[in-house]
């Protein structure tokens, strides 16, 4: 149970505007989602004491590890994220809608032959015309009650018009002229077709020319002392008006973007993205980027769209690479090189991308709100990063008196084994530096074993990997002597490596007694006596040091254990990764095995080639020709093979 004091933000932290906050998690996954008028006064409530909070209250603040939120412009727009949020979520300890129905939209049924106007709820349907989300049905019913005034579009049922044309009268809707009444013929399909188009038109954000010539109208009415056409016109006037009173969040009808904003300092830089598609807010992301390199704005802003849809290129198909980058990508500083960027986004999506500065509109409103968030991003990061610099001075201080080291461990190597059934052996090592991930200095290690068929167990694979890596730094570390008394070639960059060069001060073995005593065994072999080896165990995660028969016991809150934990679950997540995709192309591979000629190198290179075993069946005999290092025989029989003529 987390101590909820331990993620409280100060509160000069917490901004007072409108805003949705969530909890997540020690796994990062989010657990309740929730909306406030003052994100600053709510979230206190959560941080009185245990006792005077609700018992479901209390059950979610000791579940969360941390706590974020987004700043919007309105209580309306906090309205539609939060439920954004929690239909995307479905966090555990939000409160279910108990009739399970969406937020009402405005449809019009342009599927039919008659349209029809209608507030919805239910699953969109292909065809029809949708505007919302709307924070209240009334809400868009008042706004569909101010728009019949102008595209006095049919809102009956299907039964009521059958009825009505029929019986040749209209309904109650047709005599007050809120209904054009295409049931009895006063107005022809093709003239309520292009009413209910000019209305689909307006309710997109199309309304410029509906107020202007609503307006000339008016003025022409007026001039001509039709006094009573102008008092009408002046009342559609006002009616279109109060309609354009809809929620900031959504853009126009169907319209996809991604909007950045930046907020910087000479140090660092807040990046925040709100992902809009369909009209809504569907995601929102952030980064803080340190300014290692002396950028101007565009050239950060170039660098920032690279990193965020290089992502997309040949990883994905291009359905998927269109859904990801948006029609519009709106930015507040255009890339270094526009043309380019511009080309690059749209040869990634298959379709044209338009990259721009938004100038006005509910466009330029939204990326306000973006740029709010990346400011209030900014300042979070500053104030927590002194603490964030003390935690882990703490816990390197915590593991140096644990373990009695001799200095503090700055550089921490971590070692674990994954394997199914001792098949596809696979050991990675993560290094933490300054208590931080070093994710370039991440290793796999393929198993081999003494008869090169991997190990017989896992001591036996840990005392493998310890000796290979020590073994590299041991070359390395005479390779360096050699080069400080000897000549060496300008361009022999031979005794370089950024990994297996450097010394750790701890070494962390994910196991108990066995493998700390199997890692300082491999040590001992090699003469290295000077590095220190733990091992955590995950029963009790208790610490194992060599040739103590007890293990250390750090408490449950210690920062010291926090980052063994932290570790120990990163070489974990790493080495069963990499072992589940050696797994899946041991698999693969094996489908072309038996094949006459075909060794491991040109198995390798029709897979580059093609990309898969499916594409290579599906290929002809040029086809697998054409590859470097495969001949016609050997294409000849690839097919044979893979495509056996029945007997």
């Amino acid at each position: 149970m987390a101590d909820p004091t331990t993620y409280r933000p100060a509160p000069g932290d917490i901004p007072t505007a409108p805003g949705v906050y969530r909890f997540r998690d020690d796994q990062g996954r989010v657990i309740y989602v929730g909306k406030a008028k003052n994100l600053r006064a709510r979230l206190s409530n959560y941080f009185q004491s245990l006792s005077a909070l609700h018992p479901r209250t209390q059950a979610m603040v000791t579940s969360a590890a941390g706590v974020e939120w987004t700043i919007v412009s309105t209580e309306v727009e906090a309205l539609a994220l939060e439920y954004t949020w929690i239909k995307e979520y479905d966090p555990r300890f939000n409160v279910k809608y108990r009739d399970d129905k969406s937020y009402p939209y405005l449809a019009v049924s342009m599927s039919q032959q008659v349209p029809r106007a209608f507030v919805t709820r239910s699953a969109k349907k292909p065809g029809d015309r949708y505007f919302g989300p709307f924070g209240h049905a009334w809400a868009i019913r008042d706004t569909l009650d101010q728009l019949l005034r102008v595209f006095p579009v049919r809102t009956c049922t299907q039964g009521v018009y059958n009825r009505a044309q029929r019986s040749g009268r209209p309904c109650l809707l047709g005599y007050i002229d809120k209904c054009s009444a295409p049931c009895t013929g006063n107005i022809s399909q093709d003239d309520h077709r292009q009413l209910a188009e000019d209305l689909c038109d307006f309710m997109a954000g199309h309304t410029g020319r509906f107020i202007s010539d609503v307006k000339q109208r008016m003025m022409d009415a007026s001039q001509a002392l039709d006094f009573e056409t102008a008092a009408r016109l002046r009342d559609d006037l006002r009616a279109l008006e109060r309609a354009l009173e809809k929620n900031a969040v959504v853009l126009s009808d169907a319209t996809d973007a991604d909007v950045f904003a930046v907020a910087s300092d000479e140090l660092e830089a807040a990046v925040q993205v709100f992902h809009v598609r369909g009209g809504r807010i569907r995601g929102q992301r952030g980064w803080i980027a340190e300014k290692v390199e002396a950028l101007r704005d565009d050239e950060f802003i170039e660098h920032l769209l690279q990193q965020v849809y290089g992502v997309h290129d040949d990883s994905v198909t291009p359905g998927h690479a269109a859904q990801a980058i948006p029609r519009q990508v709106l930015v507040p500083v255009l890339p270094a090189d526009s043309e380019t960027m511009t080309a690059w986004l749209s040869t990634l999506r298959g379709s044209k991308v338009a990259v721009r500065i938004p100038q006005r509109g509910e466009k330029a409103q939204l990326a306000a709100t973006v740029h709010a968030n990346a400011e209030q991003a900014l300042r979070l990061h500053k104030s927590r990063r002194a603490g964030d610099l003390t935690t882990r001075s703490q816990a390197l201080r915590e593991l140096h008196d644990a373990l009695e080291l001799s200095e503090a461990p700055l550089r921490i190597e971590c070692y674990d084994v994954s394997h199914n059934q001792g098949t596809f052996q696979t050991a990675s090592m993560v290094v933490f530096e300054d208590g931080l991930p070093k994710k370039s200095a991440y290793r796999l290690f393929h198993i081999k074993g003494n008869e090169g068929d991997g190990a017989r167990d896992d001591t036996e694979a840990m005392y493998e990997v310890i000796s290979r890596r020590f073994k590299r730094h041991l070359i390395h570390k005479e390779t360096r002597q050699t080069v400080t008394t000897g000549e060496v070639d300008a361009h022999d960059n031979s005794s370089e490596s950024p990994v297996f060069a450097y010394e750790p001060s701890l070494v962390v073995v994910d196991g108990g007694a066995p493998q700390v005593a199997a890692a300082v065994r491999a040590l001992t072999d090699l003469g290295i006596t000077d590095v220190a080896v733990c091992g955590l165990a995950k029963r009790l995660e208790e610490i194992w040091i060599p040739h103590d028969e007890f293990p250390v016991i750090l408490e449950r809150q210690s920062a010291g254990l926090y980052l063994l934990q932290h570790l120990r679950d990163e070489a974990h997540r790493f080495a069963i990764k990499a072992h589940r995709k050696r797994r899946s192309q041991g698999m693969t591979v094996s489908q072309l095995d038996g094949i006459p000629g075909l060794g491991p190198t040109r198995v390798k290179a029709l897979l580059n080639h093609f990309g898969s075993v499916k594409k290579i069946k599906e290929a002809s005999v040029d086809d697998i020709a054409a590859v470097k290092g495969i001949g016609r025989t050997t294409a000849t029989q690839v097919v044979e093979f893979l495509h056996p003529r029945a007997e």
